[in-house]
């Protein structure tokens, strides 16, 4: 897959399959639509690209909607980079970008830059200025300038039933389980390991504290989770707590990882950590005795969880 840095960066002796759209968590239902464009490309002798924007249009045109993303610009990178594309290309979305007219973005974008033969696309989509364009302006414009056009149907998308804004409410319920289900891989959150005030040492439960750098992204509902990541090549299983602890008259959010049978430092290292199954809502207890009972607790449905789904 090469990847171009806005649809001006591209640059192809090849026409291109293209498909449109922001493509946050890259589910299931953005998966069917790759794969019929890479299948599709293939078929026909062309090349496949998606044209995906960063910033989401949102964080742009509604700068008060705090719409936080399942993924990351660069997770989502890693995710389409195993689909089979050819090329991935990631368009600043800006104010000027969002006003130009729909037959501005066709001829200027689809046409002279990305040198589309066919664009696909899910039934609902719009486009242009003010998102006033949809398929059957498409479809005019393919027979100007000389492209195909073909529709994810009403009835293929609603078959898969799931969208990015369903995962979302997932994620912060705290269904993890249905959220990775829809993915059809496991949601993971990602950071630098940074320094805590220390206290799950104390409890003998020394934690990970992950720093997030893109506040962007979504972390799900306060709780206890079964977590999983892979450090100097080996999987470790642990549960992580996302919240405030209460129970110590912690105020700050954190995102704080008990790794089971590791015995290493981790600060400084950038881990991904992927969530498997909600335990439990945090908690105040009302004494620390409480608080150790409980995570011993949460320890024992870890270790069966991981048993009756993990063991080899």
């Amino acid at each position: 897959m090469k990847e171009h840095k806005g649809a001006h960066a591209f640059n192809s002796d090849h026409h291109t399959v293209v498909t449109i759209g922001t493509f946050d968590g890259v589910h299931i239902g953005h998966q069917k639509i790759i794969e019929r464009l890479v299948n599709t490309a293939r078929a026909g002798n062309l090349e496949s690209a998606i044209l995906t924007f960063f910033p989401h249009p949102r964080m742009v045109l509604q700068k008060d909607a705090g719409i936080k993303l399942i993924n990351t610009i660069e997770e989502r990178k890693e995710i389409l980079e195993k689909s089979g594309i050819d090329h991935l290309i990631i368009h600043p979305f800006t104010q000027q970008f969002s006003r130009l007219s729909a037959r501005e973005f066709v001829r200027d974008i689809l046409v002279n830059k990305l040198k589309a033969r066919k664009v696909i696309i899910g039934y609902d989509h719009r486009f242009g200025r003010n998102r006033t364009a949809d398929i059957n302006d498409l479809r005019e414009f393919g027979r100007e300038y000389d492209f195909e056009v073909e529709e994810i149907s009403k009835q293929d998308v609603e078959d898969v039933a799931v969208s990015s804004t369903k995962i979302r409410k997932a994620l912060l319920e705290g269904r993890v389980e249905k959220a990775n289900q829809y993915l059809s891989y496991p949601f993971a959150l990602a950071g630098t390991v940074v320094k805590g005030k220390g206290l799950g040492k104390e409890f003998s439960y020394p934690t990970a504290n992950l720093h997030i750098n893109e506040n962007y992204k979504l972390i799900p509902k306060n709780g206890v989770y079964v977590v999983r990541s892979v450090i100097d090549g080996k999987v470790v299983f642990g549960m992580m707590n996302i919240g405030t602890n209460p129970t110590v008259g912690g105020t700050e959010k954190t995102v704080e990882t008990y790794f089971f049978d590791l015995d290493k430092d981790l600060y400084g290292e950038y881990l991904s950590i992927e969530l498997l199954t909600r335990i439990r809502d945090e908690k105040k207890f009302d004494t620390i005795e409480a608080l150790k009972r409980a995570m011993k607790q949460d320890e024992a449905f870890s270790f069966q969880y991981i048993r009756d789904n993990y063991a080899k």
